[in-house]
């Protein structure tokens, strides 16, 4: 199995150019004073988490989730809900996001109404839309909501997750989920890329610092006291 994470994970740094653009669409944003926001429903929701207010994580990123779709709070009702059109668009209007901001989406299939129409409703409001997707899964997968979300992304950042998520065994796989692993992997290297590039911007980002390490409390604070007004998640 190791091999076997380690050739999806070598795949992952193809994407050079896609990087690129992601970045900059976000350093774009945060320079102009605007907010990152983070999307997901199910288990995408354990990447908007790995994007929110952590050690080394962007300060100005704002998570949206409905409780609907959350399974933690219901896994068979949150499978349900992700299949229902309207929650998606519901969620981006209570958010109203709006320029210099954008929207980064996390799905797996692409393929659920949820993840589609906050993509479309994102950039209806004039919002870049960074896609955290698989291609081949969603290729594969249902179609729910007669379009997909890569069809609706400024920037795809494809995760190549293979179809059902699951690598093991080879012949026949049914255990051993990758979609986090992958995931997480491509928005580590989204941030380095944006480092790359605030630092060749002479840009300082702001990020969160470990608060298990001498000064991280007084250096949260103040990132506490500048994005809490429109951050209400901090």
């Amino acid at each position: 199995m190791r091999e076997h994470v380690r050739e999806l994970l070598d795949k992952l740094d193809t994407q050079v150019a896609e990087l690129g653009r992601a970045a900059e669409l976000l350093l774009d944003a945060v320079e102009a004073g605007g907010i990152v926001y983070a999307a997901g429903a199910g288990h995408s929701l354990a990447m908007v988490c790995e994007t929110f207010y952590r050690a080394g994580g962007l300060a100005p990123v704002r998570p949206l989730w409905d409780a609907a779709l959350l399974p933690l709070a219901g896994a068979r009702r949150s499978s349900v809900a992700e299949r229902e059109p309207g929650h998606g668009r519901d969620l981006v209007a209570r958010a109203n996001p709006a320029p210099p901001d954008v929207m980064v989406v996390f799905s797996t299939s692409g393929r659920n109404p949820y993840p589609v129409e906050v993509a479309q409703e994102a950039l209806v409001r004039g919002v870049p839309v960074v896609a955290v997707t698989s291609l081949p899964a969603s290729a594969a997968a249902t179609d729910r909501s007669g379009t997909r979300l890569a069809d609706h992304a400024t920037v795809v950042l494809d995760t190549g997750v293979p179809p059902g998520d699951v690598i093991h065994p080879p012949q026949a796989p049914r255990t051993a989920a990758v979609s986090t692993i992958l995931g997480a992997y491509l928005w580590a290297s989204l941030l380095a890329e944006l480092d790359r590039l605030a630092t060749a911007r002479k840009v300082t980002l702001p990020f969160w610092v470990s608060s298990n390490v001498p000064g991280g409390d007084e250096h949260n604070t103040a990132l506490l006291a500048r994005y809490a007004e429109r951050i209400p998640e901090l």
